[in-house]
């Protein structure tokens, strides 16, 4: 019992809403929430304060979510040094990712290698790739650079160019690339700020002072690709997100080399599975040219 709540208040704490820790967890509402009342009950103490509709931690809560941190991430540990017992890697390999390239090749690989892994792919934004990997419905991801993480494994896979892309009625779409500076004064459909493309890129347009109009800032890079699929101006994207749509033409940059790093996730708890370290061993040894991209080494 004890067990249980202690989980049901970890990912309340960790997710900040009993509605999100059921998700992860799997679990009722009703459920969670009565095993932390429980968990108060019993040692007659309180975790979290209530203010309106939000949960905020007490001090004795901030504190028992750094034990409870330890706790479970042994506890991955533990299962992962189990798990990894025998040297045959056999067993099911679950990868989220962004785009099919250049995972595929790596995956022929990967397979040619471990024969008795079965892999099973879904594809979606890094932000699901990532909630994939939360909820367990995944081992392993490949996204497009991403943030610092405490609860994240995060090895570099390999950089690709950005490219440019455009409605297929745009006056661009019978080209093949433009130059950097034909981006001046156009106007561009752009992540909202802090997105790690649009960083790249508009550290280069800054570097060669051109002038970027942005006429469109979005939330997630679905919106960006319809946003540009109905005129409302130019994206930029890597190349690992690019998805087949008779509504857009990619372009290259001929003149500049504007690049994004590509990683490799995993949960810190599970890093120790024999199925997911294999895959990120291969990950750091593999020879990125042949896959379609430049590896640089990890910083």
């Amino acid at each position: 019992m004890l067990y249980t709540q202690l989980r049901s208040f970890h990912a309340v704490a960790r997710e900040g809403s009993v509605t999100k820790a059921s998700r992860v967890l799997n679990v009722s509402q009703p459920t969670i929430t009565t095993q932390i009342k429980e968990l108060e009950a019993r040692y007659r103490l309180e975790l979290f304060r209530r203010p309106g509709r939000r949960l905020e931690l007490t001090e004795l809560g901030r504190e028992l979510l750094f034990i409870t941190q330890r706790f479970f991430d042994v506890e991955g540990e533990a299962m992962g040094f189990l798990e990894s017992a025998h040297d045959l890697v056999r067993g099911h390999l679950r990868v989220g990712a962004v785009g099919p390239y250049p995972l595929m090749k790596f995956l022929k690989q990967f397979r040619k290698e471990h024969a008795d892994v079965t892999v099973s792919v879904d594809l979606g934004n890094s932000e699901e790739v990532l909630q994939g990997l939360r909820d367990q419905r995944t081992d392993v991801g490949i996204v497009s650079e991403i943030k610092a993480n405490p609860d994240i494994l995060i090895t570099q896979f390999g950089s690709q160019s950005v490219v440019v892309f455009v409605s297929t009625v745009h006056s661009w779409s019978s080209r093949k690339s433009i130059r950097l500076a034909d981006l001046d004064g156009q106007d561009m459909v752009m992540r909202e700020e802090g997105s790690m493309t649009r960083q790249v890129v508009e550290k280069a347009l800054k570097e060669k002072k051109i002038r970027s109009n942005v006429v469109m800032e979005v939330g997630s890079r679905e919106a960006v690709w319809e946003a540009v699929a109905e005129g409302h101006g130019i994206g930029v994207i890597s190349e690992i997100s690019l998805q087949p749509d008779p509504r857009i033409k990619a372009l290259s940059i001929s003149d500049h080399k504007i690049q994004t790093r590509i990683d490799a996730v995993c949960l810190k708890q599970r890093q120790h599975s024999s199925v997911v370290r294999t895959f990120l061993r291969m990950v750091d040894a593999v020879n990125g040219e042949s896959l379609g991209f430049t590896k640089t080494p990890n910083s």
